[in-house]
């Protein structure tokens, strides 16, 4: 069982970010939803507010074997202007440690220089923020340790292809097909 950090700030996109969380703990993994607002309840984009598991001051990132980044406007950028989790970010790339992102949130590996020689995918517009990536229209592109997705409509999708990465094809085929989706 992996433990995945999920982080939300103001104007995170909610379907990226909660159809994951869904599909990650049907699929058995432990699923922190943390905040980085340093309040427990975080709106989304969509006027979504939901009750977070931790606080970014709270968790310990040594535990974590992935940090996923969910997409959407603002929260693409407030996550991005947190210091704290940007240096995680960078520090969990250069321990070849999973990370994710889907939509917009891809931007910030982008500018991190982390996508550079890879394939990666995300939200449709975006492209050019995807620094050094080779831009893929697939629903996911993973990419050695790095995990990109493109928006609302290919979460479900992003959240399989990570379960598929620490328990195999065939459990997140299983899931998919428990719940009713046809993978990509």
């Amino acid at each position: 069982m992996a433990k995945i950090g999920i982080f939300f700030g103001e104007g995170y996109e909610e379907v990226e970010a909660l159809a994951v969380v869904d599909v990650l703990r049907r699929g058995g993994q432990e699923v922190c939803m943390i905040s980085i607002t340093g309040q427990k309840q975080v709106t989304g984009s969509h006027n979504i507010t939901v009750q977070m598991d931790a606080l970014l001051s709270e968790v310990e990132f040594d535990g974590l074997d992935m940090i996923m980044l969910p997409g959407g406007m603002p929260g693409t950028k407030n996550l991005e202007a947190c210091t704290f989790l940007m240096e995680q970010v960078d520090r969990f790339y250069d321990q070849g440690k999973w990370i994710a992102a889907i939509c917009a949130a891809p931007s910030i590996f982008g500018h991190r220089g982390i996508l550079k020689g890879r394939n990666a995918c995300c939200y449709p517009g975006m492209e050019s923020h995807l620094e050094g990536a080779k831009a893929g229209t697939g629903p996911v592109e993973v990419s050695d340790h790095v995990i990109t997705s493109r928006g609302m409509g290919t979460a479900i999708e992003l959240g399989l292809t990570i379960l598929e990465q620490f328990e195999g094809e065939e459990k997140a085929d299983r899931l998919a097909e428990a719940i009713v989706y046809k993978r990509l």
